[in-house]
């Protein structure tokens, strides 16, 4: 699948595509039914599928840190995209320049001039263009205006289950790991590259691979019993602690995974973490050997549920 960063790299042999657009913010079972449907329409139409998307997304541009918490970040989004085999991920700088485009120009230039969509695909409330004057009705007549048919994304899937990228995010701040795991069709993961930590957790006696959230703001927290998948053909089982480790006042959203009788060296590998189960909140410890024997129990307690999955 070919990644294009930014209008501006946009080419004429990228002109002409079946066009979806959205923040596809977790790729769950509603969005893999849309986009099913849009590599089929284009295969019919034989156009390439193309996905546009944006970075950031725009309620983090507009609510800053108030934006809801993002389920997969851009990496995550283009790994699931690209085993759904969409040819294109067109993924827009969402600024206040693009923001304030007028939705004639979001059209004509950019719809019509450089993508040269035939065939358009988007929620029926996507609204677009300065203070999100553009809508639906004016994507449809532009479509009768310019040759390009418009559908919703509801009457695309043909389905009458509600699945979104809200009620996962509600599932997991109910910690029904379940409910969000049926909704996105797998488990919740989170994934990124082991970088060095504090070594803090190994001289607790539990070594971790440490993945720095960064600007990602991670819609779980707390210690999770998890498998680790990216190290061996098989995942491995491991526990995982996500926040900011208010014993030793850390101030970023961090994740760090302890995997189970393992001592390779995972510095610079990209990891994937699957959450299965959670055993608690994040706490702030009195003192770093209260926080030894509360990580003592919980390796037991993590080990003695992936025990039970397995069996």
């Amino acid at each position: 699948m070919e990644l294009i960063r930014g209008i501006h790299n946009l080419q004429s042999q990228h002109h002409g595509c079946v066009l979806t657009i959205g923040n596809f913010d977790g790729i769950h079972l509603g969005h893999q039914k849309v986009l099913e449907k849009v590599n089929k329409k284009a295969r019919a139409m034989q156009l390439p599928s193309v996905v546009m998307t944006f970075e950031p997304q725009p309620m983090e541009l507009f609510a800053k840190d108030k934006a809801p918490a993002r389920l997969t970040r851009l990496r995550d989004k283009y790994e699931l995209l690209r085993e759904m085999q969409l040819d294109r991920l067109l993924c827009v700088n969402f600024n206040r320049r693009f923001a304030d485009l007028s939705p004639d120009t979001f059209i004509r230039e950019l719809l019509v001039d450089k993508l040269g969509v035939k065939f358009l695909v988007v929620g029926d409330d996507f609204c677009f263009g300065r203070q999100r004057q553009g809508n639906f009705a004016m994507l449809q007549a532009a479509g009768k205006q310019y040759g390009f048919e418009v559908v919703s994304t509801q009457s695309f899937r043909m389905e009458d289950t509600r699945v979104s990228s809200t009620a996962i995010r509600q599932a997991l701040a109910e910690n029904d790991l379940d409910a969000c795991a049926a909704m996105l069709g797998r488990d919740y993961t989170i994934s990124g590259r082991v970088a060095h930590g504090q070594k803090l957790a190994r001289e607790l006696g539990v070594p971790t691979a440490n993945i720095s959230l960064k600007r990602y703001v991670s819609p779980v927290n707390g210690v999770y019993a998890v498998h680790v998948h990216g190290i061996e053909t098989s995942p491995l089982s491991g526990i995982a602690s996500i926040g900011k480790k208010p014993t030793v006042n850390g101030t970023s959203e961090e994740l760090e995974v302890h995997i189970f009788d393992f001592d390779g060296d995972l510095y610079g590998k990209q990891i994937e973490v699957a959450l299965l189960h959670k055993l608690r909140d994040e706490q702030k410890f009195d003192s770093l050997q209260l926080l030894k024997q509360q990580i003592e129990l919980d390796v037991e307690a993590a080990r003695v549920w992936l025990q039970q999955l397995n069996d």
